[in-house]
């Protein structure tokens, strides 16, 4: 927790002032039974109107200057809370975006989702507690004692009964729910994962009919949450009768004790310090409640700080260098790479990969499912890093760059098209940033898109839905590819993303891109043979290792595995008719 109230240090002034006020408020508060008693004693017994009238508005005055200082300490508190709320969380965001993709997945989707939102809001909810009843409670308690005290001090054997029995129970609950705390959150995360999962993948849950599969598993999770929250709440439940019991006793006890003194004349004792004892005993108690909530959100927000330093702690383990230019021949090679993914074992997934692709020159990879064809160009942009060997971009190995500047000189198109929550032209100008509707324009031309998007009422302004689900397979992924071209980058790295076209568009596509990025090295994951037989050379991937790379022709010539592919397209007619579409 001490790491996070750094956060806090800028909203200094109203961390500071806020208890101040508070301490205004509970002064207050125990003037008035003090207040109280005088009527009863000295004004109603005597039948002195004018001192029950003089003070009345001496206890009004106060309580509309307790009124005053509460409220500006509840402004203050939840300015400084809220801020601090705030710049953790945009800190915590920021770290989540500079982690590497195999910190991402090992916090998982949910997780993360929950620290950013559940276990910050705890935080947050803790520090504004921190600011107000931390300071209220200790001084109702202390101040309430005293002023019990001066009373009469044989009340102090009503709090010396009643203290040590609340004192035990919230050490009771204490040590049996903060375990329960962490084991919450984590439950929280259960639900959120499947959450995220069935609402990101809902057409595939409706297209296979397991809308009852899915409630069931969600029901299961939502289950396990209950079932912790609910130990944590009858725990919880137990303080609340006990307050009250004790509370009532400890009244009993005063009324008796001082029913007792008042028969004893010159005991002095008086009806009004019995009543303003009662109040006392009831705030005293009622202190000691807010201390065991306090106990509870402690605990609580113990745990969510914990799993939010985790997020911030959190070292990426792809760090970039120092440079932002290479030597100038803007070649592409892997040298000796080889490559498994984090955490796994057995046989690499890349296996002493050897490859030079010059400025230009359009390189095609192609193999079966699951060869290592993404794993092998996402070692480019240091999505990952290679185990073995090195990645080298313009003679300069692509650890020794800036992170940015190395991902500003490459278009990405993924197999998965990912479009946001904005408008066409804004998901297309995420490529540059800078970028006008004239290169905007441009870019949606080459990649087949401009005429579907100016098919639309609002045309470049047309709003998409999350996940670009109102637009067809094949819009999204033209989308994608307008969206790395108009970033006019050094290389265009196309990860099958062409696989929902017809064979006709990706061949205009293809020679547009051709025409449009001529300097523009290309390096292209594909499936159909008709979709690379263009390309300057074919890289033929087969369980991670580079089995010939050459031209289409010399292809057919020297590689088994190639033909196979070929003659497997050729009868189902794959081929002949991509051979037309690239005519």
């Amino acid at each position: 927790m001490k790491k996070l109230f750094r956060f806090l240090k800028p909203y200094w002034f109203f961390a500071v002032i806020s208890p101040l006020m508070m301490m205004g408020e509970v002064f207050a508060d125990l003037l008035q039974p003090k207040l109280m008693s005088g009527i009863v004693d000295n004004g109603l017994q005597n039948g002195d109107m004018g001192y029950v009238i003089r003070t009345g508005a001496l206890m009004l005055v106060i309580v509309l200057v307790g009124g005053f200082f509460g409220v500006f300490c509840a402004y203050t508190a939840a300015t400084a809370a809220q801020s601090f709320g705030r710049d953790l969380r945009i800190h915590a965001y920021k770290k989540v975006m500079s982690l590497s993709i195999e910190q991402t997945d090992d916090f998982t989707t949910g997780s993360l989702v929950t620290r950013m939102t559940n276990d910050i809001a705890m935080v947050v909810e803790f520090v504004e507690m921190l600011l107000r009843m931390c300071v209220r409670a200790p001084m109702v308690f202390i101040g309430g004692v005293i002023m019990m005290l001066t009373l009469d001090l044989s009340f102090g054997v009503v709090l010396a009964c009643a203290l040590p029995v609340l004192v035990a129970m919230v050490v009771f609950i204490l040590v049996k729910a903060t375990p329960l705390f962490g084991v919450l959150q984590k439950k929280l995360d259960k639900v959120n994962s499947v959450v995220q999962e069935n609402v990101s993948g809902a057409r595939v849950v409706k297209a296979y009919g397991q809308e009852d599969y899915e409630i069931g598993r969600f029901g299961a999770v939502n289950n396990e949450l209950r079932q912790t929250n609910f130990r944590v709440l009858k725990l919880m439940a137990l303080f609340g009768p006990v307050t009250s019991l004790v509370m009532n006793i400890a009244i009993i006890a005063i009324i008796y004790i001082g029913g007792f003194q008042i028969s004893i004349k010159n005991a002095g004792m008086s009806a009004g310090s019995i009543m303003a004892a009662i109040t006392y005993v009831t705030q005293i108690l009622m202190s000691i409640m807010m201390v065991s909530m306090m106990f509870q959100m402690v605990s609580r927000a113990m745990a969510s700080a914990a799993r939010i330093n985790e997020v911030i702690d959190a070292e990426p383990v792809i760090e970039g260098g120092t440079r932002t230019e290479g030597e100038g021949s803007e070649a592409i090679e892997f040298r000796n790479v080889s490559f498994r993914y984090p955490g796994t074992h057995g046989e690499p997934v890349l296996k002493n990969i050897n490859l030079t692709i010059k400025k230009g020159e359009t390189l095609a990879i192609i193999g079966a499912t699951g060869c290592g064809k993404t794993s092998l160009v996402n070692l480019l942009p240091r999505f990952y890093d290679t185990t073995e060997g090195t990645v080298l971009f313009d003679g300069v190995d692509v650890k020794e760059y800036e992170l940015s500047a190395l991902r500003e000189k490459i278009g990405y198109v993924m197999q998965k098209s990912e479009l946001f929550s904005d408008t066409v032209a804004n998901n297309i100008r995420w490529g540059n940033p800078d970028a006008g509707m004239d290169e905007i324009t441009e870019a949606a031309e080459t990649a087949q898109a401009a005429e579907f998007i100016e098919g639309f009422s609002e045309g470049y302004d047309t709003f998409i839905a999350e996940k670009g689900a109102s637009l067809s397979g094949g819009q999204k992924q033209r989308v994608s590819i307008a969206r790395a071209m108009v970033r006019k980058p050094s290389v265009l790295i196309l990860d099958d993303s062409t696989s929902a076209l017809d064979l006709v568009t990706e061949g205009r596509l293809q020679r547009a891109i051709k025409e449009k990025l001529a300097d523009t090295t290309i390096i292209m994951i594909a499936q159909r043979i008709a979709s690379v037989k263009q390309a300057d050379r074919i890289a033929v991937l087969e369980e991670g290792t580079i089995l010939h790379c050459g031209t289409h022709e010399e292809l057919l010539q020297c590689s088994a595995t190639y033909r196979d592919i070929y003659d497997s397209q050729m009868k189902s007619g794959a081929y002949m008719e991509g051979g037309a579409a690239n005519e």
